[in-house]
């Protein structure tokens, strides 16, 4: 079964960048996406990638800022935060799904991080 472990995540100022970096414990060629959960919100969408890499789609609230990446070479998956904002602090996931197609809804994927820690002071 497909293990993802999240990494990367901190403390950071605001207008300040984070990158976040997702292992994979085998190749694989599911889509991907980047989740957050905020304390007291339901975890939500911030971005995904098709299998091939060459589709992305992000969240109207980081699109500009973030960049979603992959390298299935060394079986990682990868998201540049940029002009980090406050309202950015949240517990970051990865995911995959086995259906293939590039997708927001949380029900779609499979596979799950444990998250890591994204703090952002203004």
């Amino acid at each position: 079964q497909l293990q993802l472990a999240e990494s990367g995540g901190g403390l950071v100022q605001a207008g300040g960048s984070l990158r976040l970096s997702c292992a994979a414990s085998t190749h694989h060629r599911y889509a991907m996406g980047w989740f957050r959960q905020a304390p007291g919100k339901e975890r939500e969408f911030v971005a995904t990638i098709s299998n091939s890499g060459l589709s992305t789609y992000y969240s109207e609230a980081v699109k500009g800022r973030f960049t979603i990446s992959r390298d299935d070479s060394k079986m990682t998956m990868e998201l540049q935060m940029n002009i980090l904002k406050p309202e950015d602090t949240a517990l970051y996931f990865c995911a995959a799904k086995r259906i293939p197609g590039l997708s927001d809804d949380i029900s779609l994927y499979d596979y799950w991080g444990q998250g890591t820690q994204v703090t952002v002071s203004s």
